[in-house]
Parts: structure tokens; C-alpha cells; sequence
């Protein structure tokens, strides 16, 4: 993640990509990474299919796009966490 912060991210803002994603689509930072994180989770999906098929990617590509998916999360969960601490709290559900 570190290696890539430096391209995706600015010095002042960790979350730049997605703030600006927001700002530039409309739509929340969260729902901005969400659609980076689908193209990740479907190369994943990708990946299962083709070893279903008896087609197995090299450890390299395992390790990239499993990274990538996990790199996702954390971001989201910085996101979710940073949400919460900025805007009141509102009951869930859940």
C-alpha cells in the first residue's frame, strides 16, 4: 500500500483519489472507491474461474490482486472511520 500511496495519494490527504472521485462524480467518497474496489474484486473472481478451469495464475498475480482487494478494504475502513468521526452518528439497524 505504502509504494502506491505515493501515486494515488497526496501528501495531505491519504484519501485524495476518492475525495476527488466524490467531487468530480457526485457521488459519495465511499460509493468512489466501492466502484475501484469492483474492478479489483472481478479480476479476483476472474482469476477463480480461470483455476476452475484448470488455468492458474503465478504466485506474483495472486499476491497483486489479493493485495489490491485487501489494500481496498483498509481504505474503506479509513473512509467509514473518518465518516463517523465527521458526521453524528445515526442509529443503524444493525
Amino acid at each position: 500500500m505504502y509504494s502506491k500511496s505515493k501515486e494515488y495519494s497526496s501528501d495531505s490527504d491519504k484519501l485524495h483519489n476518492f475525495n476527488k472521485g466524490a467531487m468530480m462524480s457526485g457521488h459519495s467518497r465511499e460509493d468512489v472507491l466501492w466502484g475501484f474496489l469492483l474492478k479489483h474484486l472481478i479480476s479476483v473472481s476472474d482469476i477463480v474461474e480461470a483455476t476452475n478451469q484448470g488455468k492458474f495464475p503465478n504466485m506474483e498475480t495472486i499476491n497483486e490482486k489479493i493485495g489490491d482487494c485487501i489494500n481496498y478494504f483498509v481504505l474503506l475502513e479509513a473512509c467509514l472511520v473518518d465518516r463517523l468521526k465527521q458526521e453524528e452518528p445515526k442509529k443503524l439497524p444493525f
